[in-house]
This record gives C-alpha cells, sequence and structure tokens, in this order.
C-alpha cells in the first residue's frame, strides 16, 4: 500500500528524491525521510548511494529506531570501514540501546577514526550513573 510519501515520490529522478529526503530530515520530519530513503535505496543503483545510506542511518538514530540505526552503521562500515561518522553512529546507537559491550567496541572504532565521541549521549549515561 502506497503512503502520501512514496505517492509523492513515483516518476522522480533519484537526486530529486534524496535532496526532499534531506529537507524532510532538516524540518525533523524523520519518518518522512526515512520513508524516501528507504524507497530510493529499493530503486537506485547502490554506487551512488552512500550520502543517502548516511542520512537513513541518521534518520533512524533521531526517530529512535536503535537497532535500525546500528544495522544500517555497520552496512556503511562494512562498504567503508575508515567512515568515522557511521562508527559515531554506531556507536551512540548502542549507547542509546543500552548495549554497553557492544558500544565500547563502537567507540573505540570512533575514537581510532578521530571522532569525538564525547556528547550528550555520554553525559547522560554519566547522569544516570551519578543517580
Amino acid at each position: 500500500m502506497a503512503t502520501f510519501v512514496t505517492a509523492m515520490l513515483e516518476g522522480r529522478e533519484p537526486y530529486d528524491i534524496y535532496r526532499w529526503a534531506q529537507q524532510l530530515f532538516a524540518d525533523r520530519d524523520h519518518l518522512a525521510a526515512i520513508e524516501a530513503l528507504e524507497y530510493l535505496l529499493d530503486r537506485a543503483p547502490d554506487s551512488e548511494l552512500g550520502a543517502a545510506r548516511e542520512l537513513l542511518t541518521r534518520a533512524y538514530y533521531h526517530s529512535a529506531q536503535l537497532d535500525k540505526a546500528a544495522a544500517s552503521a555497520r552496512e556503511l562500515l562494512a562498504k567503508d570501514p575508515d567512515h568515522g561518522y557511521a562508527a559515531l553512529l554506531l556507536y551512540r546507537s548502542l549507547v542509546r540501546a543500552g548495549r554497553r559491550d557492544e558500544a565500547e567496541r563502537a567507540r573505540l572504532w570512533a575514537l581510532a577514526l578521530g571522532m569525538d565521541v564525547s556528547g550528550r549521549d555520554d553525559r547522560d549515561e554519566a547522569d544516570s550513573r551519578a543517580e
């Protein structure tokens, strides 16, 4: 069954779909952005989709779909092990999901790639330990 978002996408060029998804994400409509990006990734050639996959990972994270965010980050890292932002997204997704052992490995990976892993998620975790 086609939703409003997928109905809007039919017949559009991949670049136009990606730009619209970017706008949806910027407007914090993460669920609609996810729908547009999933539609795009299902229909466009794999070689052109690195930025779309990263945006999809971010949209999963921001919509608290943490298992999907972690899986998507892992896909990005499988294709590009030097993708620091993907390692950071993996780390933060795992922290939010409470998967501490996995998160620690991802944190070390992100650190090795030069990413700043200090952030809101780390502070939230420290605050909850202090209570």
